[in-house]
């Protein structure tokens, strides 16, 4: 009996043992759910909430592989991504889908996570190319009763993400993403409201500045040139005394969007004032940003345009061009930010003086 006794006592100990490690365990996956909430909840910008989910979350939780699959069927979180200069590339587990399609086929009306094995043909949407986890839990991010995405995790573990397991914890992570998303994607929104020229759609003379001294900055550390054009449509006034000021607004329009159709995604096109525009030219030397603002000028001048009651308004446009080969060594970079400005200006009131629709290059 006391022999039997001792070896109860024992078996109760050794279970004692592994509730304790198990709680203790438990406790520390809790500590690092909460961690992981608190850090997203206190992200302000999209980029640092997306550097976070995709890349610290991973190395946080030991995975393989972390994307979010984003439903964005009016590319609207796409042109933010460009207006804030961020690069797609930069976030390979960023995937973006045109309606909910694909995963409701996954995961049903229900929304309910999916975990399980990694298959091809119905998991692939959710994951970059070239990556095939053994296993993987699928979870919907959902805002306002509307599916807004999902938040995607791979493991090489084949049993990490099993059938059946708790979701309770993972679950709750991706609805914490999403309340992020939306709360940085709706604080961008405003701040876009207030960086926007309300009748051409390009971006007002505020961004323009803070892009500008953005670019210096990085011009500076990268040791790329960075080229500025300022634009201005010739005898404006003209236009608004002979067609109306109506008519007036309708060109403005339609230059700025077809100077706009000239530049990639990531220059930067402001309305500068009145019918002035300004450009900033990443990574571009002076041989390349004469090229570019030509082709504006041949934009503006090719084509009459459409004002009001079908009437056709001939237009053109007048362009400085100024470079900035080596910010390296410039001990301020708002000086030389305002010298950058000042040099294009030089070189539009020069353009100007030359006859108009024309192109002049600064020192």
């Amino acid at each position: 009996m006391p022999g039997g006794t001792l070896t109860d006592n024992r078996e109760l100990r050794h279970r004692l043992e592994s509730l304790l490690a198990q709680a203790r365990q438990n406790e520390q996956v809790l500590r690092r759910f909460q961690e992981a909430e608190l850090r997203m909840l206190g992200i302000g910008g999209l980029k640092e909430l997306l550097h976070y989910v995709l890349l610290e979350l991973k190395d946080s939780f030991e995975l393989d592989t972390v994307t979010l699959a984003l439903i964005d069927p009016e590319y609207e979180v796409r042109r933010m991504l460009i207006d804030l200069g961020i690069a797609a590339a930069d976030f390979p587990g960023l995937i973006f889908l045109d309606s909910p399609a694909k995963f409701l086929r996954l995961c049903g009306t229900l929304l309910t996570p999916v975990l399980g094995q990694y298959n091809a043909a119905s998991r692939a949407p959710f994951f970059p190319p070239g990556a095939a986890p053994a296993s993987i839990a699928i979870l919907p991010m959902v805002r306002q009763k509307k599916l807004i995405g999902s938040l995607n995790l791979g493991s090489a573990n084949g049993q990490r993400f099993a059938p059946g397991m708790a979701t309770d914890f993972i679950a709750r992570l991706a609805v914490i993403a999403g309340v992020c998303l939306e709360n940085v994607t709706n604080s961008e929104r405003l701040k876009h409201l207030g960086l926007t020229d309300p009748l051409t759609g390009v971006h007002n003379r505020r961004y323009f500045d803070q892009r500008l001294q953005e670019e210096m900055g990085r011009a500076q550390r990268q040791g790329y040139p960075l080229s500025c054009l300022f634009l201005d449509i010739d005898h404006f006034k003209r236009i608004n005394d002979e067609h109306g000021h109506q008519t007036g607004d309708c060109v403005l329009r339609e230059a700025a969007w077809r100077i706009k159709g000239q530049l990639r995604s990531i220059d930067v096109l402001g309305r500068y004032g009145g019918e002035e525009f300004a450009v900033l030219l990443i990574q571009t030397d002076s041989d390349s940003a004469l090229n570019v603002a030509e082709r504006i000028r041949l934009s503006i001048a090719d084509q009459r345009f459409k004002g009001e009651e079908d009437a056709a308004v001939a237009a053109t446009i007048s362009v400085g061009v100024a470079t900035l080969r080596d910010a390296s060594r410039a001990p301020n970079i708002g000086a030389l930010a305002q010298r950058l400005v000042a040099q294009a200006d030089q070189a539009l009131y020069r353009a100007k003086h030359g006859g108009r629709n024309r192109v002049a290059g600064g020192s």
